[in-house]
């Protein structure tokens, strides 16, 4: 049973599909579940249409969504035993021109009128993506918050012109804003708006639980030690960091879990490189304890300089070897894994943990995981959300 709400403003939240894949902002609103009323509205991105396999199921799963009419209840696999009630509704698949955007004001306004009536109060609205910049003033609300969580306007795939100017109309409306990393705090002031500073959380007794083998299911086949990534495979990708990788490791595979959205395909052709399809959250504790190394080769670009990756801390949590490319997310964890910053120094750092794991030095940096938990973050982000 749900917990009753108190008497704090409701949420309306714009942001990924809930449930779909675990982001920052379901971590944090679902710790906040049990005592806030919560409406989540899944919204589209502005990816270009491809004519791909992957394409083509995003529409047939968006298609899905808008042919059941009003709210409903979906779970999560978060762990939180809660769930908002979620609206999908149809929207025009571009914002890049006067037009598109008209149409979606007058879609998502039309969507909204009627949900926002319902609730006791004006809602407090949190949107993760710039593409609401229209609908601010365009029905009652208490405040507008903007959390920043990833530099748009540089992130592969996008339509990043259209972002970034959709992103400048929205700060100057929202009243507050929330930046996941100092790059993206840096991002906002010069677009006018200081931001506060919130880093990701970690749920310390998800990762740490003793989670039932994966070597059956998931890694059946293949040949270990496994070298694991998980995550959106795509260009942030850095293949020569794989390449070298693979070149390097005398037996074993480098197994990537997640979506494949437009990577590099030499990144796939690599010898000892398997993709996976994406798994559930509740199984990820599994692929942890059969790696022997946890991997985040991503590329030195502008979109990854403003990352803060969930899997980071998710990785150290595992208590297993970590290996990560050197970003100024991950700096300053760099006593409790080996952050590297050439092709080289990574594959003989993952090569290196495979054999010795994890050093006691890095033991001793992770316990200061204790004070990075979601409900922390949570009640710091709630703050702000209530001025």
């Amino acid at each position: 049973m749900r917990d009753e709400p108190t008497d704090k403003p409701p949420l309306l939240v714009f942001s990924d599909d809930w449930g779909r894949h675990p982001s920052s902002s379901q971590h944090l609103i679902g710790q906040l579940l049990g005592r806030r009323q919560v409406v989540w509205v899944n919204t589209i991105g502005t990816r270009p249409l491809r004519v791909d396999l992957q394409t083509a199921r995003r529409v047939v799963e968006k298609l899905r969504q808008w042919g059941h009419r009003g709210t409903a209840t979906v779970a999560s696999d978060l762990g939180h035993g809660h769930a908002p009630r979620v609206l999908n509704p149809r929207m025009w698949p571009s914002f890049g021109s006067r037009v598109g955007r008209a149409i979606n004001r007058w879609l998502l306004r039309r969507a909204l009128r009627q949900v926002v009536q319902t609730l006791p109060q004006p809602p407090v609205v949190v949107t993760t993506l710039p593409l609401m910049a229209d609908l601010v003033g365009e029905f009652p609300a208490r405040r507008w918050v903007y959390y920043c969580v990833d530099d748009f306007g540089t992130w592969p795939g996008y339509d990043g012109a259209t972002m970034l100017r959709m992103e400048r109309e929205l700060v100057a409306k929202v009243d507050a804003a929330v930046a996941v990393s100092d790059t993206l705090v840096e991002h906002l002031r010069k677009l006018g708006r200081p931001a506060a500073l919130l880093t990701h959380g970690v749920d310390l007794a998800h990762w740490r639980q003793q989670a039932a083998d994966a070597s059956r299911e998931e890694l059946a086949g293949l040949e270990g030690p496994f070298v694991v990534f998980w995550g959106v495979v795509d260009r942030r990708m850095d293949v020569d960091f794989v390449r070298r990788l693979s070149r390097d490791l005398g037996t074993g595979t480098i197994v990537l879990f997640g979506p494949l959205d437009d990577p590099d395909p030499a990144l796939l052709a690599l010898s000892r490189v398997v993709a996976r399809p994406a798994v559930p959250f509740a199984r990820l504790p599994a692929i942890a304890r059969a790696a022997a190394v946890l991997v985040m080769p991503y590329a030195d670009l502008p979109a990854t300089r403003a990352l803060q990756p969930l899997k980071l801390k998710e990785y150290l949590a595992t208590g297993r070897p970590v290996v990560v490319r050197d970003l100024p997310a991950t700096r300053p964890w760099a006593d409790a894994c080996d952050v590297c910053d050439t092709a080289d120094t990574f594959a003989r750092a993952a090569v290196r943990r495979i054999v010795e794991g994890v050093p006691e030095s890095q033991r001793v940096a992770r316990e200061r995981l204790a004070d990075e938990s979601w409900a922390g973050k949570a009640r710091q982000f709630e703050a702000w959300l209530d001025g």
